[in-house]
């Protein structure tokens, strides 16, 4: 009987013990989840809720649609900054940061959109190249999601016709949509010098925390 009694314990302890640890390893699992897709997820619920709310006429939805609205249309800085409206998207831009140079980049977009180095800046007339280069989420796995900025997450949601704002050294320049591409990660042709006329790219990985492909959004001044 003494036996059994300390046989049951033993296997009582050990049953918990599982339970403890499987129950740690699936917090820790969704920790993880939430670390790295958290951005992406709220950037998702703020563009829902606000086309939501944006066509309601009065009432709380009206008044948080006009906050968020607000929110997305001040310039973080006046030096050089993007702000896209209708993705609530804002953010600083990292000027002359080079394609190429992997650490120098990934430094860069830890702090906000990076410009690449060589491209055209905006409302300059440049005998060099006109076409500005402005990237972010260039991550080199999912799971650095969270490390990088989550600005361009919903880039994909631009459709031809939407605006897109670039404050550049306190004016204020105004782009609307022309286009949207996939590209493979290796295609570059954007990235061309050219002198005729003033274009805008965006451009970050597609889909969203991956590194498969490029989404490139192409832009013209109004």
């Amino acid at each position: 009987m003494t036996t059994k009694l300390v046989f049951d314990a033993r296997q009582y302890w050990w049953k918990r013990k599982l339970l403890v640890v499987s129950t740690v390893m699936m917090l820790a699992s969704a920790t993880g989840l939430g670390v790295v897709y958290g951005p992406l997820g709220v950037a998702e619920v703020r563009y829902w809720l606000a086309q939501r709310l944006l066509g309601r006429e009065s009432g709380f939805g009206r008044i948080l649609a006009q906050k968020l609205e607000v929110e997305a249309s001040v310039a973080p800085d006046a030096w050089f900054s993007v702000v896209i409206p209708k993705i609530q998207a804002r953010s600083k831009v990292i000027a002359n940061v080079d394609a190429g140079n992997k650490q120098e980049y990934l430094a860069a977009l830890k702090q906000g959109i990076a410009h690449a180095a060589g491209t055209g800046l905006p409302g300059v007339a440049s005998d060099l190249n006109r076409t500005i280069v402005l990237f972010a989420h260039s991550t080199d796995a999912p799971w650095n999601m969270a490390r990088y900025n989550a600005v361009f997450y919903l880039l994909n949601k631009l459709e031809q016709g939407d605006r897109i704002e670039i404050y550049f050294q306190g004016v204020k320049h105004e782009y609307r949509v022309e286009e949207l591409r996939v590209v493979s990660a290796q295609d570059v042709s954007y990235y061309q010098p050219q002198i005729k006329e003033e274009i805008l790219i965006l451009q970050t990985c597609y889909p969203p925390g991956t590194t498969w492909k490029r989404l490139v959004v192409v832009a013209r001044p109004i």
